[in-house]
């Protein structure tokens, strides 16, 4: 078995839809942008999967993308058309959604496997704007349980 490096934890923003496609005249969304685009060099090595958490996906419980070819889902409206035609091609691992998922499950709470649901934006736009090449793998994408109160009770 290798050992791989301990990966950083980040919060990782995704600024408003698409505006890194977009013309940025005021230069609202440029160090956002620098700062999405410096995450492989701050990286110890490149990672083999990520597990990356959207608010944008609401269930009950916690779902995980489970594609093996996650289709992307343009869930923003009012852009120019060129926005719905991008593309992130990146690979998903649906062994590693069921991992998550089953030690969620055994620490109590609701975990499955979406096989359809496809990265959102907060998922597919840093991720592109970081990796164009589509060499970081979305291969976990995961909601939060939006119908959950911070301290765990139902909304």
């Amino acid at each position: 078995m290798t050992a791989h490096a301990r990966q950083p934890t980040l919060f990782i923003p995704h600024g408003g839809g698409p505006c890194f496609f977009m013309d940025d005249p005021q230069g609202t969304w440029t160090g956002m942008a620098a700062f999405l685009r410096s995450i492989p060099n701050r990286l110890p090595e490149t990672p083999s999967a990520i597990l990356l958490v959207s608010a944008h996906w609401e269930t009950e419980g916690f779902a995980f993308t489970g594609a093996v070819k996650p289709d992307l889902v343009y869930d923003y409206s009012g852009f120019p058309k060129h926005t719905y035609e991008l593309r992130y091609d990146a690979p998903g691992a649906p062994e590693l959604a069921e991992k998550a998922a089953t030690l969620l499950r055994a620490a109590g709470m609701k975990g499955r496997v979406d096989g359809k649901r496809g990265l959102d934006h907060a998922a597919f736009v840093p991720l592109k704007v970081a990796s164009s090449q589509a060499e970081f793998h979305a291969r976990a994408h995961w909601n939060h349980d939006q119908r959950r109160s911070v301290d765990g009770r139902a909304g």
